[in-house]
């Protein structure tokens, strides 16, 4: 199994930034990717970005060019830094690593206020 604990989000004006922290219990590059999904009320979860163990990296198109996902292996931790924040970016953020299956952390809440 793997845990995964997050820290970071919170309330932001839009055109502002946050930055999202995952570290893994296990190593990250033991882990085949991790990355960040997001849910908005009433919306399907849908890919941030993705960093697989070999630095191959994927963007959900709504992000593209504002948001940057990077890995700190002496911290054994994944950043998600996101930039110019839209009222639309307000949902539940989730880390997630995959290692043979899908694992998520709890979430945390990023809200752009307008």
């Amino acid at each position: 199994q793997v845990q995964l604990v997050e820290s970071g989000g919170g309330l932001v004006q839009a055109g502002g930034s946050l930055r999202l922290s995952c570290t893994p219990s296990k190593r990250i590059i033991s882990l085949f990717f991790m990355g960040w999904y997001r849910q908005a009320p009433g919306k399907q979860r849908e890919l941030v970005a993705t960093i697989t163990n070999r630095g191959t990296i994927s963007y959900g198109d709504s992000v593209k060019d504002r948001f940057s996902i990077s890995t700190d292996t002496g911290e054994n931790t994944v950043y998600l830094q996101m930039n110019n924040l839209k009222p639309e970016d307000t949902a539940v953020y989730y880390c997630s690593a995959f290692y043979f299956e899908m694992y998520w952390g709890l979430g945390s809440q990023v809200t752009v206020s307008s």
